[in-house]
């Protein structure tokens, strides 16, 4: 199946400050991916969620593991926002991450070091009924795919 960006198609990005998203991020702008906002933090990504009308189509979250919470806030996005697809973009490769990221209702999970192409594919995967993963925990995602 040929993906293809829809035109407008909106995104909103919860990460860190870091150079290497704000490239990916002018890189997906360049592309014509229309970025409604970006957020730090997962509650204050919610908070901003709540102001949107239209909400974005996609949210890209760098995950944070360290934060004890970011389970509950994450499941806490998922419920509050069904119909947003969510793009997990994290440096953790374990079964258990990837699985709990799953179970929440993440459609994709990129690894640090993606670059514009790879978040591009993902994208595009989710907006059309699909899913994307990195070549890195593929693995884990076919076999959680098959269990369940």
């Amino acid at each position: 199946m040929e993906t293809v960006n829809k035109a407008g198609q909106t995104l909103a990005f919860i990460h860190d400050k870091s150079p290497i998203v704000d490239i990916i991020y002018n890189d997906l702008t360049n592309l014509g991916f229309e970025i409604l906002y970006r957020s730090e933090h997962i509650e204050d990504g919610i908070t901003q969620l709540s102001a949107l009308k239209p909400l974005p189509e996609v949210c890209i979250i760098d995950l944070d593991f360290y934060d004890k919470n970011i389970l509950a806030q994450l499941q806490k996005l998922r419920t509050q926002y069904p119909t947003i697809k969510l793009i997990a973009h994290s440096d953790i490769d374990t079964e258990k991450a990837v699985n709990q990221l799953l179970e929440i209702g993440f459609d994709s999970y990129l690894l640090i070091g993606s670059d514009a192409d790879d978040f591009k594919k993902a994208i595009e995967g989710v907006s059309n009924g699909g899913r994307y993963f990195s070549v890195g925990v593929a693995k884990i995602a076919q076999e959680y795919y098959d269990r369940n």
